[in-house]
Parts: structure tokens; sequence; C-alpha cells
């Protein structure tokens, strides 16, 4: 059986990190990893999922400032699950966790989710460049984000490697035309309505006001088209009024946070994904499963899940032309965009499994770095 491994996180609420590292800790248990989770807050929404599964998760209560006493309650965690890896998730949970087990004698392992720091003079990433001295293998979630992390002076005695994400294929079936006419049917559109969705937070960064704009064009040409945006967030009223505007209303429609995302992933003709800065999406990867014809703008990690002309198109963020356009296009040949569709499905069940990303930590857990021979074998054995 494999090493014992503890995850260490801030908490365990919702979000993609959160939701990555839960799914790696479940395929991780079923293949026969003894894990458990150590939080360095609370546990948050999201613990109770891994309670079903009895997989230990710990809550170390850390308070603001210095905690000496959170780090202890760490360390006694750590050192009662006879855990061998430490895998930590982000750059404050991986200098707490570094902390609380110095002299363990544990591989560690970090994993750096998005597009990595965006103030390296800032004390949180000195304080994580410090604890590197004392870490196997930093792991990215793209290319894109191994390279950033690079230019920005990374320590050569840290070895630096990107491990994608992945996702629970089987969670995901493809887009059914049954499925989209019961959706619009719910919001009270014309059956004929073809449908381009989103999933994400409602902030800044996601650029729906962007999206929005370029809808607004987008319905002078296909006034049979209808967006509907999936997610929550501090911009809601904003977004709303701008849906209430003459140019989008009665066809742009804020479903609010959403426990059925894979049923409205099945509902939507497009997925679309405005953000101005993006890490490896798994909204994309989601959207990929779905059989989902794909626009997004070319940021961060998104060029490695679309790819132009093969499963959806790639405009420049922040240019609501570009992008209105890219809409248009998939829109107006439904041919290309269902051949779009598939080939997005086949990728993901190739290349953005859970079972694929399990295999390449496995690896690293194991002391080796060859993430393609990994990812290789993995595809062999399944």
């Amino acid at each position: 059986m494999s090493a014992a491994v503890t995850h260490f996180v801030e908490n365990l609420n919702r979000g993609g990190l959160e939701r990555t590292v839960i799914d790696l800790v479940r395929t991780q248990r079923a293949s026969g990893q003894r894990c458990q989770v150590v939080c360095l807050f609370e546990p948050g929404a999201l613990a109770g999922e891994l309670d079903a599964l009895g997989v230990p998760v710990h809550a170390c209560g850390k308070r603001r400032g210095f905690d000496l006493r959170a780090l202890a309650r760490a360390r006694r965690h750590v050192v009662a699950h006879g855990s061998r890896i430490l895998h930590t998730h982000n750059a404050a949970a991986h200098y707490h966790a570094v902390l609380a087990t110095l002299g363990l004698g544990l591989r560690t392992i970090n994993t750096r989710h998005g597009m990595g720091a965006l103030d390296a003079a800032s004390r949180r990433e000195r304080l994580y460049r410090l604890s590197l001295r004392r870490t196997a293998v930093v792991a990215t979630v793209c290319e894109a984000a191994r390279r950033e992390l690079e230019r920005g002076g990374w320590p050569h005695a840290t070895q630096l490697v990107a491990v994608p994400n992945g996702i629970d294929i089987g969670r995901f079936s493809p887009r059914d035309e049954s499925a989209r006419e019961r959706l619009v049917a719910s919001l009270g559109l014309p059956s004929r309505t073809r449908v381009v969705g989103t999933v994400g937070r409602l902030n800044r960064v996601k650029d729906h006001a962007g999206l929005l704009q370029a809808f607004a064009g987008v319905r002078d040409d296909l006034p049979d088209a209808a967006l509907v945006v999936v997610g929550d967030g501090e911009l809601r009223a904003e977004l709303a009024a701008l849906a209430a505007t003459p140019a989008l209303a009665g066809r742009v429609h804020l479903l609010g946070d959403r426990s059925d995302v894979a049923d409205l992933l099945r509902a939507f003709d497009l997925f679309v994904m405005s953000s101005r800065s993006e890490g490896y999406s798994i909204a994309l990867l989601e959207a990929c499963a779905s059989a989902l014809p794909i626009v997004a703008t070319d940021v961060g990690g998104n060029a490695e899940i679309v790819r132009t002309g093969e499963n959806g198109l790639l405009p420049p963020p922040a240019d609501p032309g570009a992008l209105a356009d890219a809409l248009r296009a998939l829109l107006s040949d439904p041919a290309r965009a269902r051949t779009m569709g598939q080939a997005g499905r086949e990728w993901v069940r190739r290349e953005g499994s859970l079972a694929a990303m399990a295999a390449r930590y496995e690896a690293l857990y194991g002391g080796s770095t060859d993430m393609k021979a990994s990812a290789a074998g993995e595809e062999r054995r399944t």
C-alpha cells in the first residue's frame, strides 16, 4: 500500500481548489491510499463530503497572526496519522504546514492553484519562498502557471512541474436536446432558443460585464440566442442592472449559485468564458466533458484546454467585439460546433480525468517528475 498522505489546506469551503482536493482525495482513497485533510482554519462547507467517506478532516482553528497552538494541532494530526507525504495547497497553507512539521522527515509536495504570485514582495510570498527550502516539488495546475513562476525567479533547488487538474468525468453527460428544451421552457423562452451558458463567480476577473456587452452585439444578428449565467458573487446586482437594459432584456438570465451544474451544462448549446485571468479552469473541463463547443478568452491555461479550431475558439481578453465575433461564428455553424464539442469530450477523457491527475501526483509522491510518462502509464491502465 502507498504511504499515508496528509493534504493541508486553508479550509474546505466551496471553490475550485477545494473541489479539486476533495476529488483527488476521493480518487486516492479508492486506489488504496490512506488520506486525511488538515485545515489551517475551519473545516468548511464541503468537509462533510469527506466525512461521509470516512476520510478524517481536522481543523486547526488558526487565529489572526502567529498561532503556535494551531501549528501544534496540525503537527499532532500529521503524527497521529502516520503520514509520510505532506501535500499542501497554495502558499499560506504551505508555509504553515512546513513550519508545523519540521523534523518529521516528510516528503513535501505543494500545489499552486491559479496563476501564481501576484506580488512577489508580499509577506505571504516571502514566507512561501522561505518554506521552499524544505519542499521537494511544487506543482502548478497548468504549464502557463509554471512558466509564470519560473519567470519570477524560481529557486532552482526546488523542482517545478505542471500537473493539470482533473475532474470526475462520469458526473457529466453530453449535451442533450431535451435538457435544452426543459431549460428554455423553465425560463419562459421560445422552444427554439439557443442557449449560450457560462459558470463562474460574479467578480471583476471573470469580466461578465464584457460578456454581456458582447452578447448584446450577438443578439442583433441572432435574436433566438439567450445567455444563461450560473454563479453568484459581489457583482450580481450590477450585472442584473445591465441585463435589464433594452439591448438585453429577457435574453440574459442570472441563475445564481446552483447545485445542478452538470444538468445545466447538458442544456447549453455553447459554453463561454470571458475571464481576464484564469489558471486551469475546472469549468472549462466540465464543459468539455459535456461535449460543448467553447469560446474562452486566451488567458492563463485556457489554451491548454481549448485548442482553436479543434474544440473551440480563443478570442483575446477584454475585447467584447472579438468575443461577439467568436460567439456568432459557432452559433451560426451548428455542425462545426457539434464536431468541436465531441472533440473536447474525447480530449478530456484522455487528459482531464481524475485518474490522470492522481497518477501524476502518485509519481511525485514516489520521487518522479516525469509527468508525461506517469500519465501515459495511467492511460494504459484505464
